[in-house]
């Protein structure tokens, strides 16, 4: 497993899920984390967990649906740990299942505003700060298998998330040159809060597991040595590019 002591990384929507597990693995290699959420309660309960692996943690509430938190909660996390080595945008919203041709601007635009505005404003404002400190870094977004497949139903979640991809790939071109990596992470149906209605449809769930070769949903905890594989600074060969872990849903 990689070393990350030393260093210090943001997850958005890192106090459950994917970013929890995403989170637990970098801990356990030694990272520092800043976990973001809106729930300071689920924050607390987050970096419990991974103070228990010996690092430091903090928790920030930080709507990132508000550019100016953002921008206002990583300098607050960079005065409180002195620097950034790398940052996560995972923090994310569910379609609204709305047929297309009802759909209004407004649902559209609050889709986007979490799922995209808000992976930009966060990968910027912490490549500002990488760019500064010349040491590098790592900048990660959490993309979806919707990006692969037609979202039918889900327009502006699918939407949103193959411009992840498309963001990322333009990100590792242009910040190649301050050894920067930059990478997305397309994960497969996970048991998460925020997919909880969808397992819960007995029906969708079969349908789905039905179509998964491993035959089964994951469980945040299997994204742990991922995160760090995405973490990591110091593979900076490794950019541009999108991980799928799906236990191959997008392959068959």
């Amino acid at each position: 497993m990689a070393d990350l002591s030393g260093k210090v990384f943001v997850i958005t929507g890192g106090n459950s899920g994917i970013g929890l597990g995403m989170a637990e693995g970098i801990a356990a290699a030694g990272g520092s984390l800043a976990i973001w959420g809106r729930r300071s309660e689920k924050n607390d309960e987050a970096v419990a967990i991974l103070e228990a692996h010996g690092v430091t943690a903090r928790g920030y509430v930080c709507d990132v649906g508000d550019e100016q938190q953002i921008v206002d909660t990583m300098a607050q996390t960079v005065a409180d740990f002195g620097r950034l080595d790398g940052c996560i945008a995972n923090a994310g919203r569910s379609g609204t299942g709305t047929p297309f041709i009802e759909m209004t601007m407004k649902e559209w635009r609050a889709i986007m505003s979490v799922n995209l505005d808000s992976v930009f404003v966060t990968m910027r404002e912490a490549a500002k700060v990488l760019v500064a400190q010349r040491t590098g870094g790592s900048l990660a977004a959490v993309s979806s298998t919707s990006a692969i497949h037609g979202a039918a139903g889900n327009e502006a979640y699918g939407t949103s998330k193959t411009a992840i991809n498309g963001l990322v790939r333009a990100l590792a071109v242009g910040l190649a040159r301050h050894q920067i990596r930059v990478n997305s992470l397309v994960p497969g149906w996970t048991k998460t809060e925020l997919a909880g209605p969808a397992f819960a449809n007995e029906k969708f769930r079969d349908a789905t597991t039905r179509r998964t070769p491993v035959r089964r949903w994951a469980e945040p905890s299997e994204f742990r040595d991922i995160g760090v594989f995405l973490a990591d600074p110091s593979l900076t060969y490794h950019t541009g590019q999108e991980v799928v872990v799906d236990g191959g849903y997008t392959v068959f």
